[in-house]
């Protein structure tokens, strides 16, 4: 049974992971930023040197060497992924091995843990990929821990520990930041339960060591752009008040799990210090509270997406099963037992497949239909599917979604409006034309620059994002200003979306619409749909009769 269990999780883990590269999938809002982020790792630029962020770039590595292999097409971010995905399940794993918890439990974890957190995010992003980093320096540290002495070479456990802990912080600093709290707690309980401060120097060390041997070369750039060092306005998103108002008014799961942790202790310590003693229930404990912490922070300070914190789900289910366990006796090894606990995480979880199932087998009882010239088209029955009309006419039902017909969006979906407005711009003339062209890209479809190709810019100032406040700031804002002020740019697209607060600054689409020519108007590739849209200017020198010609009948 337990070799059964074994193979059972290692499956789950990489069918999970993989099913998602044998599919055709829906654009990903911001995924942009990803692809762009790779591709100029994969041409050879150095961050801080060629273009500047406000995060570390340990995201980009692992989609940047998929480029390198798989080629730079979005569908290749979704294998990195994959990978990704796999690394994180392997790592989970085996920190519930290095716990050395009933295989019944673990193998209950890394299915909540995959039906939870990996299956939904098979889109890289930053604010998922610091999490695999930490996971892996957890599972490096674990399996020092469950040693009472630093065998002959625990300290490789402990370094590479501090190696992944800094990758960790390195692609986000917030996450990154609270996995290092989080592994020194557990050194710091080993540091005085055993009277040994080694394990923690060796760590501490690993940790520095990896961050000099990384940041040393980009000092001589401009690597202060990574915290936005020395420009105004600059904010932190660690906002107490925001914690403390996210945790009480939301986070239910998170303060349900913290009660019944908090009943099942008061079971369990009958005295402080047998409790203190019992080093894998503290260890454990440890590392399951500061998850918790770690998840009712990351949800304030890394807001996108919205559920970017649940790996806190996995942790917290096999540390009460654990605890339950050692108040009950219960055999969580037994198959029965096993089985119960399957079926009660496939339930509580069915979210997660059962709209897959919907989508493919069971039939969409909306019965009213919605045309542009007709209007409603409404139900003959009346039930809780039908009973009330969508009002947003606008949305553009995923039937009327196309692939491009270029290389980097092959298996990636995007509205029809938007591929007809792609393959309209890839058919200009001054596009097929031009002669090393200047093209500024503030849209979501970044490819275009491999498609073209035109050559990005490239600059310590230079952004790689250009959300203001964010990935760029008022310095950056008035560089590009002033190249449209001196007709810099041949071409220039620009996303508009009225909704978001200054993802592309609007005052250059002011200046834009002074300066430039609009040629085209298209749907942005974005849920909600027609809520956002490419706006395509061209250089007033290279008005001609033809393009005039060509800008009018695409305004039409």
């Amino acid at each position: 049974m337990k070799r059964l269990i074994s193979i059972a999780e290692i499956t789950i883990i990489v069918v999970a992971a993989l099913i998602p590269v044998f599919t055709t999938l829906p654009y990903r809002i911001n995924i942009f930023l990803s692809w762009e982020g790779a591709y100029r790792l994969m041409q050879g630029e150095m961050p801080y040197k060629d273009f500047g962020m406000p995060v570390g770039y340990m995201y980009w590595v692992i989609p940047a060497v998929f480029f390198k292999f798989f080629g730079a097409q979005l569908f290749t971010l979704i294998k990195a992924q994959a990978f990704i995905n796999i690394i994180a399940g392997l790592s989970f794993r085996a920190i519930g091995r290095n716990l050395e918890l009933p295989y019944g439990i673990r193998f209950t974890g890394v299915l909540v843990f995959v039906l939870s957190y990996s299956f939904s995010n098979y889109w890289p992003w930053y604010n998922h990929t610091v999490i695999m980093y930490e996971l892996v320096a957890l599972a490096m540290l674990t399996a020092y821990l469950k040693t009472t002495v630093l065998k002959r070479f625990g300290w490789i456990w402990l370094a590479g520990a501090g190696v992944f802990t800094f990758f960790s912080f390195f692609t986000k600093q917030d996450g990154g930041g609270l996995a290092l709290l989080i592994c020194i707690a557990l050194l710091a309980y080993d540091l005085i339960q055993k009277k040994a401060w080694k394990p923690l120097a060796i760590y501490l060390t690993a940790f520095l060591a990896t961050g000099l041997i990384i940041i040393l070369p980009l000092l001589k750039y401009d690597f202060g752009y990574w915290f936005n060092h020395g420009q105004f306005p600059h904010s932190s998103r660690m906002s107490i008040t925001d914690i403390i108002k996210e945790f009480l008014l939301q986070s239910q799961w998170i303060k349900f799990y913290l009660f019944l942790i908090a009943v099942l202790l008061i079971a369990i310590i009958r005295q402080w210090k047998s409790f203190w003693n019992d080093r894998p229930l503290v260890l454990f404990t440890l590392l399951s509270l500061g998850i918790l912490a770690q998840a009712a922070i990351f949800q304030v300070t890394s807001y996108v997406p919205l559920d970017n914190n649940i790996f806190f789900h996995s942790f917290s289910v096999i540390y009460i099963l654990y605890l339950i366990g050692l108040i009950t006796k219960i055999n969580f090894n037994q198959p029965k037992v096993i089985i119960i606990t399957t079926l009660g995480i496939l339930l509580t979880w069915s979210h997660i497949y059962f709209r897959y199932i919907e989508r493919f087998l069971l039939k969409n009882n909306k019965e009213y239909t919605y045309e542009a010239h007709e209007g409603y088209n409404y139900a003959t029955v009346v039930d809780r599917n039908t009973y009330m009309i969508e009002l947003d006419t606008t949305e553009i039902p995923l039937s009327e979604w196309r692939v491009p017909n270029l290389k980097s969006f092959e298996k990636i979906m995007v509205p029809n409006s938007t591929a007809d407005g792609i393959e309209r711009f890839m058919n200009m003339d001054l596009v097929k034309n031009g002669k090393d062209l200047k093209v500024l890209n503030m849209t979501e479809l970044t490819p275009l620059a491999a498609e073209v190709p035109f050559a990005l810019e490239t600059g310590s100032h230079y952004p790689l994002w250009f959300h203001k406040g964010v990935g760029m700031f008022e310095r950056e804002t008035n560089m590009f200003i002033q190249r449209i002020e001196d007709d810099y740019y041949d071409i220039v697209l620009y996303e508009y979306i009225p909704y978001l607060n200054n993802f592309y600054p609007y005052i250059l689409r002011e200046k834009l619409q002074e300066k430039y020519k609009l040629a085209d108007r298209f749907v942005a590739p974005r849920k909600p749909t027609q809520h956002a849209w490419v706006e395509v200017y061209i250089n007033p020198k290279h008005i001609t009769d033809s393009t005039n010609n060509e800008v009018l009948e695409n305004n039409e």
